[in-house]
């Protein structure tokens, strides 16, 4: 393929694309950082103070 064949992003719809990807990353490590925490507090503070080294 050379650089004629396919779509080719203005900078202002390149800039966007980079804004989404950032914001469904932030989205995603708020997620999984939510999961960690509520799965901390349901074990309890005796799983993660008390346990076994």
């Amino acid at each position: 393929m050379n650089e004629e064949d396919g779509i080719r992003l203005t900078d202002e719809q390149k800039r966007r694309q980079r804004a989404r990807s950032i914001a469904i990353a932030a989205v995603l490590f708020g997620l999984v950082a939510l999961f960690y925490f509520v799965t901390i507090v349901k074990m309890g503070p005796g799983a993660v103070l008390n346990r076994p080294l």
